[in-house]
């Protein structure tokens, strides 16, 4: 074939639309999946990461910080750090539901009861939350393999437009 014919230019035409394609779908915005939550109207899109990190006493699971406080109906990133050598639940009311996970990564697990995540021994995950209303609550984590000895800490959820 003739590089410069009629019949070469419609292949460099697929050609170039093809690689335009792909360096496209490169820069593209992630698709939003179908479960995902609106953005709060008082907080905005940001997704304030917040650390909590479990070590254990005694064989009993601790989480720090003992008081979480974070926005009310906003979204949310928790990056857990599981320092222990057993697995642990980290639970908090509502806020650990299907519908208001929206996203995790890492060593994290939904559990059946759907109340918590669990998180292997020594490691580490990211959980993205949509918050509940403002109050205070009650959130904790227990180690698996001392259940009678769960940690409770105190979860504020402020509103975010105060």
């Amino acid at each position: 074939m003739i590089p410069n014919s009629s019949l070469a230019r419609p292949r460099r035409l697929r050609v170039a639309i093809a690689a335009a394609l792909l360096i496209g779908a490169g820069t593209a915005l992630p698709a939003v999946a179908a479960n995902d939550l609106p953005p709060p109207t008082a907080g905005g899109d940001v997704m304030p990461p917040v650390k909590v990190t479990i070590t254990s006493e005694n064989g009993a699971a601790k989480c720090d910080p003992a008081e979480l406080r974070l926005p009310a109906n906003s979204n949310v990133a928790l990056q857990v750090t599981n320092q222990s050598d057993a697995r642990v639940t980290i639970t908090a009311p509502q806020i650990f539901q299907n519908k208001n996970v929206l996203h995790h990564d890492g060593d994290v697990v939904h559990v059946a009861s759907n109340d918590g995540y669990l998180i292997k021994a020594r490691g580490t995950g990211e959980i993205r939350i949509r918050t509940i209303a403002p109050g205070q609550y009650t959130y904790g984590c227990t180690s698996i393999t001392e259940q009678s000895k769960p940690f409770e800490g105190k979860l504020t959820l402020v509103d975010p437009a105060r």
